[in-house]
């Protein structure tokens, strides 16, 4: 019997065993399911957080210089560099400091006006004088000055062609001189009514519903909106030519820079809206004098630059890390596009990550704000491309190479998990990390592609009024509108006068002639009174 109980006994305690085995296991696994999901939870808090500034946050990615500085001090910059050379801090022991300084704004804005703008002159005599005005002296006078405004009008332009007949010839058929050249026969729309339709819409992003109320409720005018609907197709295909003159001149530089930003549009039968895309192209100039043209897709596939790079373009396109764009360059002879990165794109990625490794991401937010630094004063200098690539090879690539070792180094390091978004800012730079380094080689090309961004702010502000475009082909008739207005902004051209100008001019004008209106040229005929004088 006792052997018996010994034998029940070994059987439950390794029963109880086996349990306990299991138990811990289960807790094992449990505490790897919690510290897996407290790290999930973790990262979705971090991406929210990116979000919530997004929406509700400011838009600027501005640092304070103080707070660099003490976060650098709290945690010394040997931790971060595999040797730190005195080269390498160069541009930042001599960062300018008209640059740092705060700049103050002044207190309110002083109110400035041209010096023609026309002048009303009102004659405000005293009642005795009125009265008696031989019996009064006039010793001086006091001016006083308001600016005023009077809102714009409806006028109807109306054209009276008379008929003639010869007084010795009776049976002569009679003479009437012939109607000027118009946009279109029968149309009631004159080229000032056109003009302040399409810059209401595209510059002032009014939609065409609050023009027609507008025009309905102030001057008693209605007018419909698929009227004015059509009269915008009509502007858009008799611009259409020098959209293209202005597309060659963009994609004849050799270097561009590219952009596309979503808006939807209306398809009949799907049921709601689709999403299309405003491509945005612009050719920087080192004096500023950039000139940008959009091109309207439905998608942002590779096969939609195809569509937009000319096939003999050769050069460089500064663009994000998009797939698209790699694959397009690769489509084309080796050689003929050369991919330039977007130091912004590089650096937002780890100005959101900033919570997570403070210390390391503030260091090489520093070293970014440095290169920027070159390029501020290469600016003001109104540097070309030699003084910019030379000054560039002497500061900007020394830290340009300090900042690859240390991205290496923390990415080796095994302190920050692949999916947390300080590993994917630094798996952002070295991927892109050759591109980054293409504006090293060549002085034309900036440092970022801002100038481009910012050029698709205004069409930003008016897809938010609009929500949405009618259909598919209203978009090429609002890329060129857009492209036209955009281009009148940069050549700081009034684009009410020019269109009225143009609007007026085309039907009359030949093919060679087109390149003369254009809003480069039309501000240059401006300014020079000889040319205007001519035309």
């Amino acid at each position: 019997m006792s052997d018996a109980r010994e034998a029940d006994l070994l059987k439950v305690i390794e029963t109880q065993q086996r349990h306990l085995e299991e138990q811990a296991r289960e807790l094992e696994r449990k505490t790897r399911e919690l510290e897996q999901q407290a790290l999930e939870i973790k990262l979705l808090r971090q991406k929210l957080d990116v979000l919530a500034r997004r929406i509700f946050g400011k838009s600027s990615e501005k640092l304070d210089r103080n707070q660099l500085e003490l976060l650098l001090k709290l945690q010394g910059e040997e931790e971060l560099t595999p040797g730190k050379s005195q080269a390498s801090s160069d541009c930042d022991e001599e960062a300018d400091p008209e640059h740092l300084r705060k700049k103050k704004r002044p207190f309110g804005r002083k109110e400035r006006w041209p010096e023609d703008l026309p002048v009303i002159e009102q004659v405000i005599d005293p009642k005795e004088v009125k009265e008696r005005p031989e019996a009064w002296r006039l010793i001086g006078e006091e001016v006083s000055e308001q600016l005023d405004y009077e809102p714009a009008r409806f006028f109807r332009r109306r054209l009276i062609r008379r008929k003639y007949v010869a007084r010795h010839q009776v049976d002569a058929v009679p003479v009437i001189a012939p109607l000027p050249p118009v946009l279109q026969e029968r149309c009631i729309a004159g080229p000032g009514l056109l003009a302040q339709i399409v810059v209401a819409k595209f510059a002032d992003h009014l939609p065409l519903y609050r023009q027609q109320g507008i025009f309905e409720s102030r001057f008693r005018v209605i007018l419909s909106r698929q009227n004015m609907a059509r009269w915008m197709g009509l502007v858009a295909d008799w611009l259409k030519p020098i959209y293209d003159i202005i597309r060659t001149g963009v994609m004849g530089g050799g270097y561009v820079q590219v952009d596309e930003t979503p808006i939807r549009y209306l398809e009949p039968g799907h049921g709601q809206a689709k999403l299309g895309y405003l491509w945005t192209a612009l050719r920087p100039d080192c004096l500023g004098q950039a000139e940008v043209f959009y091109h309207w897709e439905t998608g942002r596939s590779a096969a939609c630059l195809e569509r937009i790079i000319p096939i003999d373009f050769k050069g460089t396109l500064q663009c994000d890390a998009y797939s698209a764009y790699d694959s397009f360059a690769r489509r084309r002879p080796t050689g003929f596009i050369t991919l330039a990165g977007c130091w912004a794109h590089a650096r937002r990625g780890f100005f959101e990550a900033r919570e997570q490794a403070p210390q390391q991401v503030f260091f090489i937010l520093r070293q970014i704000r440095n290169l920027y630094h070159v390029e501020a004063r290469l600016r003001r200098q109104k540097a070309g491309p030699a003084l910019r690539l030379a000054r560039r090879a002497a500061q900007s690539r020394p830290i340009y190479r300090r900042l690859y070792k240390v991205l290496l180094k923390l990415k080796g390091s095994g302190r920050y998990l692949p999916s947390t978004a300080f590993a994917k800012a630094i798996d952002y730079a070295l991927g892109n990390w050759e591109a980054l380094g293409v504006y090293l080689e060549n002085g034309k090309v900036e440092i970022c592609n801002n100038l481009v961004e910012n050029a698709i702010r205004p069409t930003a502000i008016g897809k938010k009024n609009f929500l949405f475009i009618g259909e598919a082909a209203a978009g090429e008739r609002s890329a060129i509108l857009y492209t036209i207005i955009e281009n009148c902004r940069r050549h700081a051209v009034d684009p009410f006068a020019y269109l009225r100008d143009v609007l007026t001019r085309l039907p009359s004008m030949t093919n060679w002639q087109l390149k003369d209106v254009t809003p480069e040229a039309w501000a240059k005929e401006q300014r020079n009174p000889r040319l205007a004088k001519a035309a």
